[in-house]
């Protein structure tokens, strides 16, 4: 029988398609132990998210510089002269701690000459802005004004090509003089848009992200083999796409935190209308790559919905809506939405609880596990929450008595995934290995 066109494939089919593909891969495996502990990882993982008891409770370290910092390394020389050097150091931090999914480099070791070689100016990184032993920050800034609402909610890739990218990534600065794409569709403006193209500033930022672009494959070529040999060696990848709540997007790198909130008093129906607009453009951030997703998961952090950031009215009339939106498309496709929610979600707990049972993850940073467990828990996975705060500054004895009470608390019956509640760039080894330990050994079911 020949198998369905994917157009006439239901969600689980599709879901069961990409969890199939993730936990089947066509890999040299390192020996027949490697590929069953991989397997046994993708099991364990897959029952907590269908909601079901595995073995015992998985296992996830969110963990950011922390191999770099431990192999002696700086994240300067991760993104600059040492990236084999760094590529084998993650490595060592997985054979080190023996986590259920693979903690991957791919976030952090961008080359800095990329971002240098194009004018990035949305971020410092190490060596650039911040320190050299420091992570990548933020640069806060109005970068959309008020008055470009309209432009970007009628056509968003417009707006980012010859308006946003100008502004934010200095290699885009010819594009802010170019006509509308749409030009090429009738003959007698053509060469209107042509003309664009040929100008100094054009010539020397295309010149700029072709350099960039080798810059990527010179990195390509050392990262691919450094995340293929983990897999080989039985780790996972846990999420293999990413996006975000369409008031993130907005709120985040676009019209800024000020502004964002400022604009849900002055001019709210625009907030709306641009986060409807980013619905589609979030879902196909996640899916339309090539190759599309490399693992079931996406990955969605979440910022400025959580406790503190916005009223529950707020949150149900600007966040929740488009949110779920964003969630329920990724699901039709196959995928099971990872959402970070960072700081507290005390107030939205059960605001979240309005999705399709078993299709979704939440880590939680802050949040109370326990009423987590009877709120989103009963719906969605939950993962999480040791604090970055025992892991940098408590004990080992300490570390341990947490992740028991967690795995009480939160692992009854499944559907938990140990976790630290925020991305650890260092901390006390003697922890993190207390954290591993603790729940391999308590959290058997």
């Amino acid at each position: 029988m020949a198998e369905k066109a994917w157009k006439d494939m239901t969600a689980d089919e599709k879901r069961a398609w990409r969890l199939d593909k993730w936990r089947n891969p066509d890999v040299p495996w390192a020996s027949p132990e490697a590929e069953a502990a991989y397997k046994a990882r993708c099991d364990r993982l897959i029952a907590c998210w269908d909601l079901k008891q595995p073995d015992r409770v998985p296992i996830n370290v969110n963990a950011g510089w922390w191999p770099v910092h431990r192999a002696g390394l700086t994240p300067y020389d991760a993104m600059t002269t040492k990236a084999a050097e760094a590529m084998e150091a993650w490595v060592d931090f997985n054979v080190s701690f023996q986590p259920d999914t693979m903690v991957s480099p791919v976030l952090y070791t961008t080359p800095s000459e990329v971002f240098e070689g194009i004018d990035y100016k949305l971020y410092a990184w190490p060596g650039h802005g911040v320190a050299k032993e420091a992570s990548y920050q933020y640069n806060e800034k109005e970068w959309m004004l008020a008055d470009e609402y309209d432009h970007f909610i009628s056509d968003p890739s417009d707006y980012l090509l010859r308006t946003y990218l100008p502004r934010t990534v200095g290699a885009f600065a010819g594009f802010s003089k170019s006509t509308s794409l749409f030009d090429y569709i009738e003959l007698p403006f053509v060469a209107n848009q042509v003309s664009g193209w040929g100008t100094p500033e054009m010539a020397e930022g295309l010149q700029k992200l072709a350099t960039a672009a080798k810059a990527v494959a010179g990195w390509q070529g050392v990262m691919f083999p450094a995340l293929g040999k983990m897999t080989a060696m039985g780790w996972p990848s846990y999420f293999g796409g990413a996006s975000k709540a369409p008031f993130d997007i907005l709120g985040d790198t676009m019209r800024g935190t000020r502004e964002v909130v400022i604009d849900m008093y002055r001019r709210p129906e625009k907030v709306i209308a641009a986060c409807e607009r980013l619905v589609p453009v979030a879902i196909d951030w996640a899916l339309r790559r090539p190759g599309g997703p490399v693992t079931p998961v996406v990955f969605l952090p979440l910022h400025k919905g959580a406790d503190g950031f916005m009223s529950d009215e707020q949150f149900h009339t600007f966040y929740w809506p488009t949110l779920k939106a964003v969630l329920l498309g990724l699901i039709e496709e196959g995928c099971v939405p990872f959402l970070f929610a960072e700081g507290r979600y005390g107030s939205r707990l059960e605001a979240i609880m309005d999705l399709p049972k078993g299709k979704t993850v939440w880590l939680f940073d802050q949040t109370d596990m326990a009423k987590a467990k009877q709120t989103i828990g009963q719906v969605a996975c939950i993962q999480g929450n040791v604090p970055l705060s025992l892991i940098h500054a408590g004990t080992a004895d300490e570390t341990s008595a947490y992740v028991k009470n967690l795995i009480d608390v939160a692992g009854e019956g499944g559907g938990y995934i140990l976790d630290i509640g925020a991305v650890a760039d260092s901390g006390k080894e003697e922890n993190l290995r207390a954290m591993v330990d603790t729940a391999m050994q308590y959290g058997k079911y």
